[in-house]
C-alpha cells in the first residue's frame, strides 16, 4: 500500500517564508493594479495585505512600486524582484510537483523481538525494524519516500556498516520522472513494493531502470509502526 501525502511549495528568504498565499497576494495586486482592489478580492483587510508586503520588502527588497497621476488615478505595481520572486516560485513548483509529492509506504506485520522503542516486525517481505508502540503485537509500518536510499547491489555496504539497519532487495517496477526528481517504485514481494524519492543525477548514477534489481534502505528510527491490534 502507498499513501501520498500533500506538500506545500515555499521559498525563504533572510528568515522569511514565501508561501502560495503570498504568491496569491502578488499576483492579485498584478491583476488589480491596487493593493486595496487586491485585498478585497482575496478578503483580506487592506491593513494584513500591507503589513504583509512590508514583512516581505524587509527581507527582499521593494515588491511594490506605486504609480500615482495618469487618467486612471495611479495605482500600484509589482517591482522585478517581486516578478522573479513568482518566477522562482513557479520553477520551485512544478520541479517538485507530481513525481516529488512524498509518499507513504505501508507494511503490515507482528512484533516479533523488542528492545526499548525499536522492535522487530515480522512482515511479508522480511523483518523490519522500526520505532514501535509499547505492548503493540499487530502492527502497521510506514517510510516515508524521501527517507529511502537506494545503492547498487554490488556497492551496498554490509549492515554493520552503516545506520540504514533496514534494507531490502527489489526490482525497480516504475520510474516517474521530473525536472529534477525521480519516483521509483520497488517491488520487494508479489505486489508489495516501497517508493523511493531520488535525483535524477542520482537516478543516472545509478543507472535505474524498470526490470534491474535495485537496494532500498532505510533507518529504524525511519519506520513508524502504529498498533492495529
Amino acid at each position: 500500500m502507498t499513501i501520498e501525502k500533500e506538500y506545500s511549495t515555499k521559498l525563504t528568504a533572510d528568515g522569511v517564508t514565501i508561501d502560495r498565499r503570498d504568491v496569491d497576494m502578488l499576483e492579485a495586486i498584478d491583476q488589480h493594479g491596487s493593493m486595496h482592489k487586491a485585498a478585497e478580492a482575496l478578503g483580506r483587510s487592506y491593513a494584513r495585505l500591507q503589513n504583509r508586503v512590508v514583512e516581505i520588502e524587509d527581507a527582499v527588497g521593494p515588491i511594490t512600486e506605486r504609480q500615482r497621476g495618469g487618467s486612471d488615478g495611479g495605482g500600484t505595481e509589482l517591482t522585478r524582484t517581486a516578478r522573479e520572486l513568482l518566477n522562482q516560485y513557479d520553477r520551485h513548483d512544478a520541479e517538485l510537483d507530481g513525481v516529488a509529492r512524498v509518499t507513504e509506504s505501508v507494511f503490515t506485520g507482528t512484533v516479533a523481538d523488542r528492545t526499548g522503542e525499536l522492535a522487530t516486525v515480522a512482515t511479508e517481505v522480511g523483518p523490519i525494524l522500526a520505532r514501535t508502540p509499547e505492548a503493540a503485537t499487530t502492527v502497521q509500518i510506514t517510510v516515508r519516500s524521501d527517507a529511502v536510499v537506494l545503492t547498487d547491489p554490488a556497492e551496498t555496504p554490509r549492515t554493520d556498516q552503516t545506520s540504514l539497519r533496514n534494507r531490502f532487495t527489489g526490482e525497480v517496477s516504475r520510474l516517474d520522472t521530473g525536472e529534477a526528481v525521480s519516483r521509483v517504485t520497488i517491488t520487494l514481494a508479489d505486489d508489495v513494493t516501497l517508493q523511493a524519492l531520488v535525483t535524477n543525477a542520482s537516478s543516472d548514477r545509478l543507472e535505474i531502470a524498470r526490470g534491474e534489481p535495485i537496494i532500498a534502505s532505510f533507518k529504524a528510527t525511519a519506520a513508524r509502526a502504529i498498533s492495529i491490534d
